[in-house]
Protein backbone atom coordinates (compact mmCIF):
# COMPACT_ATOMS: atom_id res chain seq x y z
CA UNK A 1 0.00 0.00 0.00
CA UNK A 2 1.55 3.33 -1.02
CA UNK A 3 1.98 6.42 2.03
CA UNK A 4 2.37 9.68 2.00
CA UNK A 5 4.21 11.85 4.51
CA UNK A 6 4.77 15.55 4.93
CA UNK A 7 5.44 16.98 8.03
CA UNK A 8 5.59 21.46 9.18
CA UNK A 9 6.33 23.25 12.15
CA UNK A 10 3.71 26.06 13.12
CA UNK A 11 4.25 28.89 15.64
CA UNK A 12 2.01 28.43 17.38
CA UNK A 13 0.96 25.98 20.50
CA UNK A 14 -0.78 22.33 19.70
CA UNK A 15 -3.84 24.19 21.45
CA UNK A 16 -4.64 26.26 19.14
CA UNK A 17 -3.36 24.06 16.33
CA UNK A 18 -6.17 21.69 17.33
CA UNK A 19 -8.35 24.52 17.49
CA UNK A 20 -7.78 25.38 13.93
CA UNK A 21 -8.89 22.71 12.83
CA UNK A 22 -11.68 22.10 15.05
CA UNK A 23 -13.18 25.15 13.25
CA UNK A 24 -15.66 23.87 10.48
CA UNK A 25 -14.57 26.90 8.14
CA UNK A 26 -10.35 25.22 8.38
CA UNK A 27 -11.05 22.61 5.93
CA UNK A 28 -12.43 25.47 3.43
CA UNK A 29 -9.11 27.47 4.36
CA UNK A 30 -6.78 24.95 4.00
CA UNK A 31 -7.97 23.90 0.08
CA UNK A 32 -7.70 25.71 -3.16
CA UNK A 33 -10.38 27.05 -5.04
CA UNK A 34 -10.54 24.44 -7.30
CA UNK A 35 -12.71 22.17 -4.81
CA UNK A 36 -16.43 22.89 -4.10
CA UNK A 37 -17.55 21.91 -0.44
CA UNK A 38 -21.13 20.91 -0.21
CA UNK A 39 -21.52 19.80 3.33
CA UNK A 40 -18.40 20.04 6.13
CA UNK A 41 -19.44 19.13 9.85
CA UNK A 42 -18.01 20.21 13.11
CA UNK A 43 -14.71 18.04 13.54
CA UNK A 44 -16.07 14.96 15.86
CA UNK A 45 -16.23 11.66 15.20
CA UNK A 46 -18.62 10.46 12.37
CA UNK A 47 -18.23 13.90 11.45
CA UNK A 48 -18.37 14.30 7.43
CA UNK A 49 -16.70 16.47 4.64
CA UNK A 50 -18.36 15.77 1.09
CA UNK A 51 -16.82 18.09 -1.30
CA UNK A 52 -15.74 18.07 -5.27
CA UNK A 53 -12.42 18.76 -6.85
CA UNK A 54 -12.45 20.03 -10.63
CA UNK A 55 -9.80 18.63 -12.95
CA UNK A 56 -10.25 21.14 -15.30
CA UNK A 57 -13.60 20.75 -16.63
CA UNK A 58 -13.83 16.86 -14.71
CA UNK A 59 -15.66 16.52 -11.34
CA UNK A 60 -14.36 13.96 -8.90
CA UNK A 61 -16.92 13.77 -5.85
CA UNK A 62 -15.01 12.42 -2.56
CA UNK A 63 -16.64 12.14 0.88
CA UNK A 64 -14.96 12.05 4.38
CA UNK A 65 -15.65 10.14 7.29
CA UNK A 66 -13.99 11.65 10.47
CA UNK A 67 -12.38 9.30 13.41
CA UNK A 68 -10.49 9.92 16.39
CA UNK A 69 -10.79 13.15 16.76
CA UNK A 70 -9.10 14.35 19.81
CA UNK A 71 -6.68 17.27 21.00
CA UNK A 72 -3.54 15.86 19.07
CA UNK A 73 -4.81 15.36 15.67
CA UNK A 74 -7.25 12.82 13.88
CA UNK A 75 -8.27 10.88 10.95
CA UNK A 76 -10.17 11.06 7.87
CA UNK A 77 -11.23 8.04 5.56
CA UNK A 78 -12.67 8.34 1.82
CA UNK A 79 -15.82 6.75 2.33
CA UNK A 80 -16.62 8.29 -1.78
CA UNK A 81 -14.27 9.02 -4.26
CA UNK A 82 -11.92 7.88 -6.73
CA UNK A 83 -9.36 5.96 -4.69
CA UNK A 84 -9.68 2.49 -3.27
CA UNK A 85 -8.63 3.30 -0.15
CA UNK A 86 -7.45 6.81 2.01
CA UNK A 87 -6.32 7.40 5.12
CA UNK A 88 -5.25 10.53 6.53
CA UNK A 89 -3.92 10.66 9.95
CA UNK A 90 -3.39 14.56 11.24
CA UNK A 91 -1.11 14.73 14.15
CA UNK A 92 0.00 17.69 16.48
CA UNK A 93 3.28 17.20 18.13
CA UNK A 94 3.97 20.28 20.90
CA UNK A 95 7.74 21.26 20.06
CA UNK A 96 7.87 23.79 22.71
CA UNK A 97 4.83 25.81 24.00
CA UNK A 98 5.04 27.66 21.21
CA UNK A 99 5.85 25.57 18.40
CA UNK A 100 3.96 22.24 16.99
CA UNK A 101 4.79 19.73 14.30
CA UNK A 102 2.36 18.81 12.02
CA UNK A 103 2.87 15.35 10.64
CA UNK A 104 0.29 13.78 7.94
CA UNK A 105 0.36 10.45 7.28
CA UNK A 106 -1.69 8.62 4.17
CA UNK A 107 -2.21 5.10 3.23
CA UNK A 108 -3.87 4.83 -0.16
CA UNK A 109 -4.89 2.51 -3.17
CA UNK A 110 -5.57 3.69 -5.89
CA UNK A 111 -8.99 2.51 -7.57
CA UNK A 112 -9.64 0.75 -11.43
CA UNK A 113 -10.40 2.21 -14.36
CA UNK A 114 -11.01 6.03 -14.91
CA UNK A 115 -10.75 5.94 -10.88
CA UNK A 116 -7.55 4.84 -11.29
CA UNK A 117 -6.56 7.89 -13.77
CA UNK A 118 -8.30 10.14 -11.88
CA UNK A 119 -6.82 9.18 -8.81
CA UNK A 120 -2.99 9.41 -10.30
CA UNK A 121 -3.17 12.88 -12.10
CA UNK A 122 -4.71 14.41 -8.85
CA UNK A 123 -3.43 12.09 -5.83
CA UNK A 124 -0.27 11.48 -6.84
CA UNK A 125 3.23 11.68 -4.72
CA UNK A 126 4.25 15.09 -6.54
CA UNK A 127 0.53 16.60 -6.63
CA UNK A 128 0.16 15.61 -3.18
CA UNK A 129 3.46 17.72 -2.01
CA UNK A 130 2.08 20.41 -3.85
CA UNK A 131 -0.94 20.34 -1.96
CA UNK A 132 0.35 19.62 1.49
CA UNK A 133 2.76 22.45 0.55
CA UNK A 134 0.09 24.85 -0.02
CA UNK A 135 -1.73 23.66 3.35
CA UNK A 136 1.62 24.57 5.69
CA UNK A 137 1.85 28.11 4.26
CA UNK A 138 -2.19 28.46 4.43
CA UNK A 139 -1.80 27.16 8.47
CA UNK A 140 1.27 29.04 9.30
CA UNK A 141 -0.26 32.29 7.81
CA UNK A 142 -3.80 31.45 10.04
CA UNK A 143 -2.23 30.83 12.85
CA UNK A 144 0.94 33.85 12.76
CA UNK A 145 1.06 35.67 15.94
Amino acid sequence: MPTFDYEFTVPASAERVAGFHDDTRALQRLTPGYVQFHRSDPLVDGAIAEFTVWLGPIPIRWRALHRDVGPHGFTDLQDEGPMRSWVHTHRFVPVDESTTRVSEHIEYTYGTGWDGVQGRLFFGPLALRGRFAFRAWRTRRALRG
